[in-house]
């Protein structure tokens, strides 16, 4: 019996929806890069198991998420916008090359030298917020 038998299913979706619908646009981008890591490893192993259908789906999946990620960069709000959208752009282009090609080492390339190390400092930088956010400012409103 599937999880779908037992209403799981609807019930997961109602709660991811949620968890998204409420999260903070650090959560959504730490989110969206948690998500990009475990699609570039599950693809990697797809093709390392010689299942190109899976590695593809997964392939694809990743290039939404990258084209996301270049669609919410507003250009000129920061300094380093213009070199980090090179950067998704030039990761989309490698994606699609590695899913024709179907690439192991070229998917863990780059998952491991570029998306894995951006999931970290973007992370980082979230819990940063955080924790500027709840520092007491001395004005009675924290």
């Amino acid at each position: 019996m599937t999880a779908m038998t037992y209403g799981r299913g609807p019930a997961a979706r109602r709660y991811h929806a949620d968890s998204l619908a409420t999260a903070s646009p650090a959560a959504l981008l730490v989110m969206l890069y948690d998500r990009l890591v475990l699609d570039l490893g599950r693809a990697e192993k797809a093709l390392g198991d010689g299942d190109r259908e899976t590695a593809h789906h997964n392939l694809v999946h990743a290039q939404d998420i990258v084209s996301e990620l270049v669609a919410s960069l507003e250009d000129g709000v920061w300094a380093g916008s213009g070199g980090l959208k090179g950067l998704y752009v030039w990761i989309l282009k490698e994606l699609a090359v590695a899913n024709v090609r179907g690439d192991q080492d070229a998917v863990r390339r780059i998952r491991t030298e570029n998306v894995e190390p951006l999931a970290e400092a973007w992370r980082q930088a979230a819990l940063e917020s955080l924790s500027v956010a709840s520092t007491p400012t001395g004005d009675g409103l924290a």
